[in-house]
């Protein structure tokens, strides 16, 4: 997934705080990003009026280099743009905003000073929303069902009749199934390659594909991809990257 984010705060030891807990954040979350920062809240809006596109707004309320505030700024996107599909979370040391930002409809409000962990909830809660991170991996141990997020999968790997799911946080699940049935009816239509009989790996981790082996964003993981799979997965790869950059 990319996503388009947009920071907007006159502290500039706030912004570059920011976007390092949003580097950190994304990264832990797998997300890929496109960051633009602004120092007032009017060049933002000029950008957007231009034509520039944010799915995700992190907006301080109190603009001091500004003759209009971040509550202003918000009905501007709103109202003059009539852009109600971003989300904006605002940002501010105060806490009485509440009703002021009603009719603006924020995903959130972030009281500072900020922290990875309330930029985590944002970034999460925004994914939900966004039904960026609602799909699940359905799968059975036993008589019992169990699934986990598809877009924290990094990879499976097949041994026999098990099957090893390798996820992000160094954790692992193992169940009985076939992984060519497994890729069929869960994870093709979600960017996955199955690169080998033994291997499936999510596209979004991917750090690098060469003509034999894939290298994997974790731990520079190394894979290999089977002779009779090179056309083919080759060919899904970069018809991926051409729908992931439109």
């Amino acid at each position: 997934m990319y996503l388009y984010i947009a920071v907007c705060d006159d502290e500039e030891h706030v912004r570059l705080e920011l976007e390092s807990m949003l580097e950190d954040t994304c990264g832990k979350l797998n997300v890929k990003y496109e960051l633009s920062a602004f120092s007032a809240g009017a060049e933002l809006y000029r950008q957007m009026e231009s034509g520039a596109h944010y799915d995700l707004i992190f907006l301080d309320i109190a603009l001091a280099n500004d003759k209009i505030d971040g509550v202003e700024i918000g009905k501007l996107i709103r109202e003059g743009l009539d852009d109600h599909t971003v989300a904006i979370v605002y940002m501010s040391w105060e806490k009485n905003y509440a009703l002021q930002l009603f009719e603006i409809s924020p995903q959130d409000f972030l009281i500072k000073p900020l922290d990875k962990e309330k930029i985590e909830k944002a970034m999460r809660k925004y994914l939900k929303i966004a039904k960026l991170w609602d799909d699940d991996f359905i799968y059975k141990v036993g008589h019992d069902v169990h699934k986990v997020k598809v877009m924290e999968i990094i990879y499976l790997e097949s041994f026999g009749r098990k099957v090893i799911i390798h996820l992000t946080g160094d954790r692992e699940i193992s169940f009985y199934g076939t992984l060519k049935k497994i890729y069929d009816e869960q994870l093709k239509k979600h960017d996955f390659l199955r690169i080998h009989n033994a291997y499936a790996i999510n596209y979004h981790f991917v750090k690098s594909l060469q003509y034999e082996e894939v290298t994997l964003q974790e731990k520079n993981i190394q894979l290999p991809i089977s002779q009779a799979r090179r056309k083919e997965v080759r060919d899904a790869y970069l018809a991926i990257r051409i729908r992931q950059s439109r």
